[in-house]
């Protein structure tokens, strides 16, 4: 187990790094796979998680006399907007899946209400 010692050789640009190779994962699976419903949801809570790495990571490097709660304070609201967007995209897709018999984005371009 790494403790607090272990992750001193950590820079916040090893961070950044990280969060920005996750960001481009999540948006070149965006723009590769237009199919599929679930992995395109699935990209863009990717794409939240690697903003949420960059917050925590400016917070936890930030100088003392800052308020470092405050990337936290951010991270907890995108991950409660995360989580309100997955329960309700989910519920979409579940829908749609039982009127359509397809999760294919391209099938689903006529939606009527």
């Amino acid at each position: 187990m790494i403790g607090i010692a272990g992750l001193s050789g950590l820079t916040l640009g090893h961070f950044l790094t990280l969060g920005a190779m996750l960001f481009a994962l999540s948006v070149i699976g965006i723009f590769l796979n237009r199919k599929n419903l679930i992995v395109l949801l699935m990209a863009i809570e990717l794409m939240l998680l690697a903003v949420n790495l960059n917050f925590v990571a400016f917070s936890h490097y930030l100088p003392v006399e800052a308020d470092k709660m405050a990337g936290q304070v951010f991270v907890f609201f995108i991950l409660t907007v995360a989580a309100a967007e997955s329960a309700i995209g989910l519920a979409i897709l579940v829908v749609l899946f039982r009127n359509r018999a397809s999760i294919n984005v391209e099938e689903l371009d006529a939606l009527k209400g």
